[in-house]
Parts: C-alpha cells; sequence; structure tokens
C-alpha cells in the first residue's frame, strides 16, 4: 500500500465567474502543483511557472514562466504569473503546472481567479 504523504492531494470545484461555469482543480504533487483552471471542460493551455531566486534587496518575488503547450501569449504569462504570486508565495515553493482555457479576460476575472484559488488550496 502506497505511504499517504506520496498520494497527491486534491481539491476541486466550480464557480460562476461573470456567467460563465468555470471548474478548477487543484493537486498538490511531491514535486509541483498542478492546477487547472477552465471554462471550456479542456485544458487549454498549459503553463509552467517557477519563482526566480529572491535578491535581498528586492521586494517583489519574480516568477519565470513558459508555455509548455498552446498559445504562447503576452496574456497568458501575465495570467500565469498572478496566480502563481497565489500559490507560490513562499521561498519553498514548488513550481506551479497551470492549465488554462477561459473564455474572456479581464483584470476583474483574473482577481475572482486569483480568490477562487485560495477556496481549493493543496499547497
Amino acid at each position: 500500500m502506497p505511504d499517504s504523504s506520496s498520494i497527491p492531494r486534491t481539491k476541486q470545484g466550480a464557480a460562476i465567474i461573470d456567467g460563465i461555469h468555470t471548474d478548477i482543480v487543484c493537486t498538490a504533487f511531491d514535486d509541483q502543483t498542478l492546477l487547472v483552471i477552465t471554462q471550456y471542460q479542456k485544458l487549454g493551455t498549459l503553463v509552467q511557472v517557477t519563482r526566480d531566486a529572491d535578491l535581498p534587496e528586492d521586494r517583489n518575488t519574480n516568477f519565470t514562466s513558459k508555455v509548455l503547450l498552446g498559445k504562447d501569449e503576452p496574456l497568458t504569462h501575465v495570467y500565469a504569473t498572478n496566480i502563481a504570486s497565489k500559490v507560490c508565495n513562499t521561498p519553498n515553493s514548488k513550481p506551479l503546472l497551470l492549465a488554462m482555457s477561459l473564455k474572456q479576460h479581464s483584470p476583474a476575472i483574473l482577481k475572482t481567479l486569483q480568490d477562487l484559488i485560495m477556496e481549493y488550496q493543496v499547497w
């Protein structure tokens, strides 16, 4: 029988964001966190986000995002790094693997997604 600490922790749910059904799944693996946010019931664009090393004189946390599959657009990186700021908010945070498929994009939607993610956090 597998050790219970090696079994990924998962939380999932759904919400209506700007009138659109949005599914969310958060899974914590040993080496990274998987976050799926979809309004199409498909994975969509897959982005890996890592936290950059913090410099003592730098007050902001920086992230590096890389599109692994799907459209590599500037807005994808904006969403990915802003979402990572909620998920990877400690120096020892694991990388984030984000699968995102959204019908609409806006600052208000991003803020709503960030709040929703915190409800389903597994990290």
